[in-house]
């Protein structure tokens, strides 16, 4: 069987309304992104939301008061039409990830259950450092599916997809390879059953 593209999944939850699962589920994970990358913010700032889906969490970002610029950027065509529905005002650009460019380099990239998608993710972090990230930019990546959690292992194939699975140990690795420093990792939201969302953080200088 062949398998789907990603956008083209993400586009049919757009379509069927799953996107909204999407947030509630994810949701407490990005407060504890969002908190670590802002939460003592006393300057203003820009940042891009890679991979943003229907733009819930550009929404969030951008009622902080320091927010000067959020960009939401998604393959998924379905998603941007319905983030720019839901946010008239906002910055949503439906393009390949690795394709596109902002037209100014921002403070924070956020990433929340995308760039395992991607086959080669190095090459889609590399791209994000050296053409999305000011100097001392931040990005910061959430993810479920990694080796330490067991249960994710079967995802490629029930939604019959590409996955690029890696330890927690690999992730830090690559993120160092891909130019940035000072790399973090730790897990949060854990419950009995989940080892908690992986999150990444790193700088680059």
């Amino acid at each position: 069987m062949v398998q789907k593209k990603a956008t083209e999944i993400f586009s049919q939850w757009a379509s069927t309304g799953k996107d909204i699962g999407m947030e509630v589920n994810h949701s407490p994970a990005v407060d504890v992104m969002l908190d670590d990358l802002i939460g003592m913010q006393t300057s203003p700032f820009s940042i891009i939301d890679a991979g943003c889906g229907n733009g819930w969490v550009i929404r969030r970002i951008s009622e902080h008061s320091l927010c000067e610029r959020a960009i939401g950027v998604d393959g998924a065509k379905e998603m941007i039409d319905k983030a720019r529905t839901l946010d008239v005002d906002g910055q949503y650009f439906h393009s390949d990830l690795l394709k596109w460019i902002p037209n100014e380099k921002v403070d924070y990239v956020h990433s929340m259950e995308v760039i395992y998608y991607f086959k080669q993710p190095e090459q889609l972090i590399f791209h994000i450092a050296e053409n999305w990230m000011s100097s001392n930019g931040v990005m910061i990546m959430g993810i479920d599916y990694y080796e330490e959690n067991l249960k994710s292992h079967s995802w490629p194939m029930d939604l019959n997809t590409h996955m690029t699975l890696l330890s927690i140990e690999a992730w830090v690795t690559l993120f160092n390879a891909c130019g940035l420093s000072q790399v973090s990792a730790f897990q949060t939201n854990a419950s009995n059953d989940f080892p908690g969302t992986l999150v990444i953080k790193g700088l680059k200088k």
